[in-house]
């Protein structure tokens, strides 16, 4: 399983109809779930919270959490549905995180992270990793970065996502916490300099195929978030590009067609018709209309039930 091109996991975004629509863009991107709380995992809906299609394979999922013995239960779940990767979350500085302890405030205790992944990974067959930052507050992103890493990696963890900004766990918001921490790609480079036996991915504000090609160039692979979600029509040169095989160029028309079976096949399971077409609005990024064109796929009639009918409704976008 190859980690060179990654999308994000994305609270209220990447759940299953996302990744499904994803996948139909590019086969070689490794996909991610949102992140799932491993207690939410053993104690509450687990078929609703794990659901996925076969088609969204390769398919990794991340969870949230700080005991190694719930982490490991929710593995083993995780592993019996078929994903393909286990992702434990050390990145997310959300003040709910913050408050169950978990997240973005893991960096802090490396030995707690390494009995999280160890306890998982003797739990499981498949994969674990790591998603990070590069530190959280006044943590030194040089010395304790290098240290959270060695640590981290001697408990069997050899790929780790490193979000290439600081996380300030008071005074900013998950959002500004995106945006206001200065970048620095360099200092994951170094990472990877320093520990050329692990699996380096680099994430954070990257935003298309030519910056995603540059860092490729240090690191062993590239994750893309909100950039991807918010022009996804971008996924359609990764195959191409990040992996060098041919495929045929999907068009807005190409891309809503395939869609078209999927979205008949959820409305007569009951799923709420905008619960997948959200995900679609941004293919009509930058276009002339495309503010009309997203009003008019958000107002989709549920009632609309035969497949000719989806068929004639989507054509009026396009």
């Amino acid at each position: 399983m190859s980690h060179r091109f990654c999308v994000a996991p994305m609270m209220d975004r990447t759940d299953r109809h996302c990744r499904y629509f994803h996948r139909s863009l590019t086969k070689r991107s490794l996909l991610y779930t949102e992140m799932l709380h491993s207690n939410a995992i053993i104690n509450g809906k687990t078929y609703d919270l794990l659901e996925y299609s076969q088609e969204e394979h390769p398919l990794a999922i991340q969870l949230g959490g700080a005991d190694p013995k719930s982490l490991s239960e929710a593995a083993i779940i995780a592993e019996d549905f078929g994903y393909s990767e286990i992702n434990l979350n050390v990145g997310c500085p959300s003040s709910k995180v913050q408050k169950g302890k978990f997240g973005a405030v893991l960096m802090k205790e490396p030995q707690l992270v390494s009995s999280c992944v160890n306890e998982i990974i003797k739990s499981v067959k498949i994969p674990v990793t790591v998603k990070c930052r590069i530190g959280v507050d006044d943590m030194d992103e040089d010395t304790e970065l290098d240290n959270f890493i060695k640590q981290v990696s001697l408990s069997g963890c050899d790929t780790f996502i490193i979000h290439a900004r600081k996380a300030w766990l008071k005074g900013l918001s998950p959002k500004e916490n995106r945006e206001i921490p200065p970048l620095n790609y360099e200092r994951v480079y170094r990472v990877k300099d320093k520990f050329p036996n692990l699996n380096i991915v680099i994430n954070g504000g990257i935003r298309n195929m030519k910056e995603s090609l540059h860092h490729l160039g240090y690191v062993d692979g590239v994750m893309i978030g909100r950039a991807a979600y918010e022009n996804p029509l971008m996924l359609v040169e990764v195959d191409n590009l990040i992996f060098s095989e041919q495929n045929e160029f999907k068009s807005r028309e190409d891309i809503i067609a395939a869609m078209i079976p999927y979205l008949d096949d959820e409305l007569q399971k009951g799923t709420k018709a905008n619960k997948i077409t959200k995900h679609l609005l941004g293919l009509f990024k930058g276009l002339a209309g495309a503010k009309q064109k997203r009003k008019f796929l958000s107002s989709f009639d549920a009632k609309v039930q035969k497949t000719a009918e989806i068929e004639n409704y989507f054509k009026k976008v396009v």
